[in-house]
C-alpha cells in the first residue's frame, strides 16, 4: 500500500518539478530579451553588436603629420593678444629731417612769420563755433560770411582748395566743406599734421605772401590765427591753428576763392 502511494506521489511530483524548471528557463529568456530591448531603446547597440564593440575597444590610430590639417577652416583664438600699439609719429620721417617739420619740404625759401599780436578775436570765434559753417559765418570778410550758409560737407572739397592756399603737405583731413553757387567759391577744411605749429605758420606765411596776400598773425597764448586778403581778386583766407600734446598741429582753413 505504501509503495503504491510513493509511486503516485512520484508520478505527480516529477511533472511539477519539470514544469518549475521550464518556467525558470522561460523567465530567464524573457529577462534577457527585455534587457536587449532596453539597451536598443537607449541607443546602446554595442551589447548586441560584436563588431561595434570591437571597433570601440580598438586603439585609435593618429597620424601626427596630419594633425595640423584638422579643422583648417575653424575659428581659433590668436596665438597671442592683438597689439593695440600706435606707431610713433616720426616712424616715416626721412633721414636727416628734423622731427616736427614733416611736409614742409618745398622749393621756396621758408620765411619766418612775424610774432603774433596778443589781440585775437578769431581765436574766440573758433572756440565758440561748433562747425566749419558756423566758423565761416563769423568771419569779417563779407564774401566769406555770406556764402557760409551754402556750405555742403564732403571730403572731396579738400581737393578743391585754392592753389595759393593749399592743403599742408602730408595733412590728414578730418572734415571738409565747400560751396559753388553763383558768386560763392568757399572752401573750409579741418586737418591735422605732425608738424609743429610754428612750422605750419611759417609755411603758410611764405605761400600766401609770395602770391600777393596780406598776412596777420594773432594768438591768445594757446591758439593762433593767420589770415589776410588780396585786392586783385577779393580773395581772403584764414587759418586757425591749435598745438597738440604730441607736438603736432590741428588746423581749420577757410578760403573764399576755391577751385
Amino acid at each position: 500500500m505504501v509503495r503504491i502511494r510513493l509511486r503516485i506521489l512520484s508520478a505527480v511530483a516529477l511533472p511539477l518539478a519539470l514544469l518549475a524548471c521550464g518556467k525558470r528557463d522561460d523567465d530567464r529568456n524573457l529577462d534577457s530579451l527585455d534587457n536587449e530591448l532596453v539597451e536598443a531603446g537607449s541607443g546602446n547597440a554595442n551589447v548586441s553588436d560584436p563588431a561595434m564593440t570591437a571597433a570601440l575597444h580598438d586603439q585609435i590610430m593618429v597620424d601626427p603629420a596630419l594633425t595640423q590639417h584638422a579643422n583648417a577652416d575653424s575659428v581659433r583664438p590668436p596665438a597671442q593678444p592683438y597689439s593695440g600699439g600706435v606707431p610713433p609719429t616720426g616712424i616715416a620721417q626721412p633721414p636727416g629731417r628734423t622731427p616736427g617739420s614733416a611736409g614742409a619740404s618745398t622749393s621756396e625759401t621758408i620765411k619766418s612769420a612775424p610774432a603774433p599780436s596778443k589781440d585775437c578775436p578769431g581765436c574766440t570765434a573758433a572756440r565758440e563755433s561748433l562747425t566749419l559753417g558756423a566758423l565761416a559765418a563769423r568771419q569779417t570778410n563779407r564774401r566769406t560770411s555770406a556764402c557760409a550758409g551754402a556750405l555742403r560737407y564732403s571730403a572731396s572739397w579738400a581737393d578743391r582748395l585754392p592753389a595759393d592756399v593749399p592743403l599742408y603737405p602730408g595733412a590728414r583731413v578730418t572734415e571738409a566743406a565747400g560751396a559753388n553757387t553763383g558768386a560763392c567759391a568757399l572752401r573750409a577744411v579741418s586737418f591735422s599734421t605732425n608738424a609743429r605749429l610754428q612750422t605750419v605758420v611759417d609755411w603758410y606765411y611764405t605761400r600766401v605772401t609770395n602770391t600777393g596776400f596780406t598776412a596777420e598773425h594773432q594768438s591768445d597764448g594757446t591758439q593762433h590765427t593767420l589770415g589776410g586778403t588780396r585786392d586783385r581778386d577779393g580773395g581772403a583766407y584764414v587759418l586757425f591753428l591749435t598745438p597738440r600734446r604730441d607736438g603736432g598741429t590741428d588746423v581749420d582753413l577757410i578760403a573764399n576763392n576755391g577751385n
